[in-house]
């Protein structure tokens, strides 16, 4: 009597739970009212006529773009010894398309230099990661042509760095065809230590000195013109600027970054000869000048290798495709050329750009010096006291300061950078693995 009992209290609770949790039809009505995620996402994009952010026009009417995306959040670390893309081809032989040694990608550090942790176990985030094929003629089932695909995600929050080592030499980035932007970056110069003669300038020292002769004042200043000047430069700090820069085109290896800066006080000394005219004789000058430059302002060039660019913090869009033709694809700043391409659609932080060895102050720069120096030392006429006993026979000339407001262009070229310093994405000892 018990089982029974027991059976059927059992049967009636299932009976109830089926009853009340049956699937029931919904109509369209309903279904629009119910909210839901999936783990696979399919989109269409129609091409049009457009612009892309290099001003280049791009007609894609008859183009049409095909989106499937996985909606979710993967980590990856990953290292890849060579990668090498579109090797000879339709973009010409003898080079790749994209071409770069020792790839790493991992985390991003809590500080620059991972000094409070392993970079090898962390993981870059990347945020809805899809494939898309860009279609020509795509309502047509006749002429329909599939033009090219990108694999990309709509962030990827981590740091890729390439090749072994932030060295002098070039290593990593071989050649590299795509787009990125660098955000503006700081970083401060220091120049090495350095003789101006005229071998280096080619050019005169040129100014004017009064004084008192037999204890009245001159007037006129005497004026002098050397080529035999001897100056020791000190070392001096230069902080500098480059601004956020679009980098892109097909296979490139070095890059062109262009910023602004502003030479420090630049103490200089060493032996001056000249002669000046004083009582309608020609009296020699032989002085030891003492003096600072202030005001150096600076256009900067820097002419960068590829190869010493080794640290990109991303946390932006990133793709890599493959087209056959010029394509603008859906969210892109501009279009990707024909053959691959790597791009991150938002800004890179490059780090710190000072430079990890002294700057040399090359003879070009000197020669744009003199004529704001000549100008100073003309339009602002020093006292050397006595004209007989402290020009002529005295030994020293402090000039102090000389103000060159001019602007000097200061180019530089393939710099080790202290931001570009990584750590490898190796546990242990090993450069990579």
């Amino acid at each position: 009597m018990k089982k029974n009992l027991l059976s059927s209290l059992i049967f009636s609770t299932m009976t109830i739970c089926t009853a009340a949790h049956a699937m029931t039809a919904l109509d369209d009505q309903e279904l629009s009212k119910v909210d839901g995620q999936a783990l696979l996402s399919m989109e269409y994009t129609q091409g049009y006529n457009s612009v892309d952010d290099s001003g280049q026009a791009i007609d894609q009417t008859n183009v049409g773009f095909y989106k499937l995306g996985l909606e979710a959040e993967m980590e990856l670390n990953a290292n890849i010894k060579k990668l090498q893309l579109g090797c000879g081809g339709a973009n010409g032989s003898g080079a790749c398309d994209i071409d770069i040694d020792h790839i790493s990608l991992s985390g991003l550090p809590a500080n620059k230099d991972y000094s409070s942790d392993d970079r090898a176990a962390t993981s870059a985030l990347i945020t809805n990661p899809f494939v898309e094929f860009a279609v020509k003629n795509p309502t047509s089932a006749a002429t329909r042509e599939v033009l090219g695909f990108r694999l990309s995600a709509e962030k990827i929050a981590g740091l890729m760095t390439f090749g072994t080592e932030n060295s002098n030499e070039p290593n990593g980035i071989n050649t590299f065809s795509g787009y990125m932007k660098t955000k503006e970056s700081t970083g401060v110069a220091t120049t090495a230590e350095r003789v101006m003669d005229y071998a280096s300038t080619g050019q005169y020292i040129e100014g004017a000195v009064k004084g008192t002769l037999f204890g009245a004042e001159v007037d006129l200043p005497l004026h002098y013109k050397s080529d035999k000047y001897s100056f020791n430069l000190k070392s001096t700090t230069a902080p500098f600027t480059i601004p956020a820069t679009v980098v892109s085109g097909n296979r490139m290896t070095d890059v062109k970054l262009k910023g602004t800066g502003t030479v420090g006080r630049l103490d200089f000394s060493g032996p001056l000869e000249a002669q000046i005219s004083l009582l309608g004789l020609n009296i020699k000058l032989n002085k030891d000048v003492t003096g600072y430059l202030t005001g150096l302002q600076t256009d900067i060039t820097v002419d960068q290798s590829l190869g010493l660019i080794h640290a990109l913090y991303l946390n932006n869009p990133a793709s890599l495709s493959l087209q056959a033709q010029k394509i603008l694809w859906p969210g892109a700043a501009v279009a990707a050329d024909r053959g691959w391409w790597l791009a991150m659609e938002d800004e890179v932080d490059l780090g710190s750009i000072t430079p990890s060895d002294k700057v040399a102050i090359t003879n070009e720069v000197l020669k744009q010096t003199i004529a704001g120096i000549n100008h100073d030392l003309s339009s602002n006429v020093r006292n050397c006291g006595d004209l007989i006993f402290g020009c002529v026979a005295g030994s020293a000339l402090n000039v102090a300061e000389i103000k060159n407001p001019s602007l000097i262009n200061f180019p530089l070229n393939n710099l080790k950078l202290s931001g570009q310093d990584f750590r490898s994405n190796c546990f242990g000892g090993l450069k990579f693995c």
